[in-house]
């Protein structure tokens, strides 16, 4: 298994367990009344299971599976998988500190919001770019 693919598989797993710990805080004061509850933890859950474990998992299979690019280069070019691997983690971690700090009422929860989906957003292009090549009929 190819090193990208493998720091992409890491990474959503670890997402995973992060989304299922935030949809775990996101219920329990439901069913502990003693337990806060934290505003804006609903939508970092939701962008933890589905830009961090879906997506991790969805490019880094596709990296190690899809058709070889050139016999030279059979992956295409790494540069872009890290370059989208490094957007979308920051822009996930800026997404989880900013939801809270702006459900909160924070006012700089809102430029990290801001900040958040633009580097989401980069990192798909970068990872679009880089499969783009790769599809293509036989």
């Amino acid at each position: 298994m190819p090193v990208v693919t493998r720091w992409y598989i890491r990474a959503g797993l670890l997402y995973l367990v992060l989304a299922l710990l935030a949809g775990a805080l996101v219920v329990a004061p439901a069913a502990i009344a003693t337990l806060p509850v934290v505003p804006g933890l609903l939508p970092v859950y939701f962008h933890l299971l589905m830009v961090g474990w879906v997506t991790h998992l969805i490019i880094g299979v596709a990296y190690w599976m899809f058709p070889r690019h050139s016999r030279e280069r059979p992956r295409g070019r790494d540069s872009l998988f890290f370059a989208a691997f490094g957007l979308l983690n920051t822009g996930l971690m800026l997404r989880a500190i900013g939801e809270p700090l702006q459900a909160a009422g924070i006012t700089t929860g809102g430029p990290l919001l801001v900040a958040s989906a633009l580097l989401q957003l980069a990192g798909g292009w970068a990872a679009v770019a880089a499969l783009w090549p790769r599809v293509r009929e036989r």
